[in-house]
């Protein structure tokens, strides 16, 4: 087992502790203005709420986003998938308007394992058993996760910018523990991380958009506005630390038990990748995926890591073809 990585011993910074609790709440309009005709709810599932939007009519699509973002990231794209697909729109668990479950000393109620059973819930109270799924960043690893958990649940599956995250913690070099600071930063034990963050979120936020940003302008300033409102509270700085804590220990142990005993991605995979980002440089993506998954494809889009924001046209389309019956 791998040791977890901490638990609270210190006092909290002064920036942290003057931090509200919880975001603040979404100001009235801005669903509709992201997603229009898109419904709201709030799914109860066996370990937290999940704050879901909803939208269209056809075969189901579950879109996973990342960190430091939330389901606002897919707004480029949402309503014209919603056109074919009954389009599915998550917060993880810890992030957005969902709720913060209490952490544990073995970082389990915020590993990509809960996070997945949090969304095959959510589809199921949608009437969903099986569905298509796209998850960006962290919402990848969930979706990595899910597949091999549910097998039976995932139709089809695209990963976006992302490696496996056992391959990229193993393959560690000064380059990728340079560029990727906060895979190291955020695992550090509580409350350090948190306090550090605590003291300027809105600066890290920016300033992690903006190293792996490699289109100006891509990031709306109605989304960015969403990000921060949701990012820069004690809970969700809190929650994404743990988030990051998991992925560095029990995640893996999953992970490496997976490997061990063969278990593979059944569902046909689609990788995705920024050309300009890091994952690009760093991994032949396609052939880390045909080590974990029967049968991928994939392509690089010309954009840094923000596929759906920087290259809207060009996700949409493909997702369109990928998941066409």
């Amino acid at each position: 087992m791998t040791p977890t990585l901490g638990t609270p011993n210190t006092p909290q910074s002064a920036g942290y502790a003057q931090l509200p609790e919880l975001p603040a709440p979404m100001p009235p309009g801005v669903e509709a203005h992201f997603f229009p005709g898109f419904t709201v709810h709030a799914v109860a599932t066996s370990g937290a709420t999940i704050h879901v939007l909803r939208g269209g009519t056809g075969p189901p699509l579950l879109l996973l986003h990342g960190h430091p973002e939330t389901h606002v990231m897919w707004h480029k794209i949402a309503g014209e998938l919603a056109r074919d697909y009954t389009v599915v729109l998550p917060d993880l668990r810890g992030y957005g308007d969902s709720s913060k479950p209490a952490s544990s000393p073995d970082h389990g109620p915020h590993s990509f394992r809960s996070m997945a059973q949090d969304q095959v819930e959510v589809m199921a109270h949608f009437g969903f058993d099986t569905f298509f799924l796209a998850g960006h960043d962290r919402g990848g690893r969930v979706a990595h996760r899910l597949c091999l958990d549910h097998p039976g649940a995932v139709r089809k599956v695209c990963v976006l910018d992302i490696a496996p995250t056992l391959t990229m913690y193993a393959d560690t070099n000064q380059e990728f523990a340079t560029r990727y600071v906060w895979w190291f930063f955020q695992i550090q034990p509580t409350p350090v991380p948190e306090n550090l963050i605590g003291f300027d979120p809105t600066y890290y936020l920016q300033h992690h958009l903006a190293v792996q940003n490699k289109t100006p302008g891509a990031i709306a300033p109605d989304a960015l506005r969403e990000y921060l409102r949701c990012y820069c509270c004690q809970n969700t700085i809190h929650a994404v630390c743990e988030d990051y804590r998991a992925a560095a220990s029990i995640d893996l142990d999953h992970d490496r038990a997976d490997d061990a005993a063969g278990h593979r991605v059944t569902a046909p995979l689609l990788a995705l990748w920024g050309a300009r980002g890091t994952v690009a440089r760093l991994w032949n993506v396609v052939a880390t995926w045909q080590a974990k998954a029967t049968t991928v494809r994939g392509e690089a889009l010309d954009c840094g890591h923000f596929l759906p924001e920087e290259q809207p046209q060009a996700v949409l389309a493909h997702f369109q073809t990928f998941f066409r019956d």
